[in-house]
């Protein structure tokens, strides 16, 4: 006797039933009717000959049969997906949108200036700019390219190292026309200070001397915040080497050591496929590998 191979909606119905806990949850999920997806779990419990579903007060509750296919279930969606990005990155031309993420700072001061070749050479790919600290998931799309300040670690993951973000402590020049320069870190508790206002992220600049909250005369959980208040004079803070370079800065007590971190420019390896986030991808590479390369002068 021939046996039926179950198709893959049918497992894919299975997985969307166990997440939601209930056929109408699940039918919503897959854009699908209730019934359909009865049917799905009907014919698999048919062609497996195992029972799936326990129905409670809670819902339907799997059986251990049904988790049991959960990894193996869950994997044929992941491949689904891969041959999907696949297939549409290679029948795309360069028409469309492509989401990048960064840091708020890198993103804004770093990230956007040096967009504008690629727009003039590739006029028809929109560019989303996702302005954020917290890590965006590649792997769930959440974004197709980031510019992250660690290596990458996930394997499905393409990653290249850009080079190294350098920050160091600085203050406009008019400020230290009127203060003076601090020359050893016991002077700088003497001056106006400028840092983070949450407790948890003051740590982040302990390294540097800035010392702790209530030290700081001007506080914000922004670095585009405090990177404004260093531009307009407020005080002494931190804030990149390439950035202070660039606005005429002035680096204070520059033989402390300086605190740095790596750059990396990652993007889902199924996505080398395609055309627009490739062509963005090099891009960013090549434009940016420059500005990560200096030293920490």
């Amino acid at each position: 006797m021939t046996r039926t191979e179950p198709g893959w909606e049918l497992y894919r119905s299975l997985l969307a039933v166990v997440r939601e806990g209930s056929l109408s949850a699940a039918a919503r999920s897959l854009a699908l009717t209730q019934p359909t997806v009865g049917r799905h779990i009907d014919a698999l419990e048919r062609q497996l000959g195992v029972a799936l579903f326990v129905r409670s007060q809670a819902g339907l509750v799997p059986t251990d049969a049904a988790l049991t296919l959960m990894p193996h279930a869950e994997a044929m969606a992941s491949s689904a997906d891969t041959l999907l990005r696949a297939a549409s990155g290679r029948a795309e031309d360069e028409g469309g949108s492509v989401r990048l993420t960064a840091s708020e700072i890198v993103g804004t001061e770093i990230v956007a200036p040096v967009l504008a070749p690629f727009r003039e050479q590739h006029p028809r790919i929109a560019i989303e700019l996702m302005l954020s600290s917290r890590t965006e998931d590649l792997l769930r799309r959440e974004a197709d390219i980031a510019v992250r300040l660690f290596r990458p670690t996930q394997s499905a993951l393409v990653a290249r190292r850009l080079g190294s973000l350098w920050m160091g402590l600085h203050a406009h020049p008019s400020y230290i026309a009127a203060r003076g320069a601090p020359r050893t870190l016991k002077q700088l508790r003497d001056h106006a200070l400028i840092g983070f206002d949450s407790e948890v992220l003051v740590r982040r600049t302990e390294k540097l001397g800035l010392g702790a909250r209530d030290a700081l005369s001007f506080r914000c959980d922004s670095y585009l915040g405090q990177y404004a208040a260093l531009k307009g004079g407020l005080g002494i803070g931190s804030c990149p080497v390439v950035l202070a370079r660039r606005d005429g800065l002035t680096r204070v007590l520059p033989k402390e050591p300086c605190v740095f971190a790596e750059v990396w420019l990652a993007m889902h390896e199924d996505l080398r496929t395609s055309r627009r986030v490739r062509l963005l991808y090099d891009f960013l590479a090549d434009a940016l590998a420059p500005v990560f390369d200096g030293d920490s002068s």
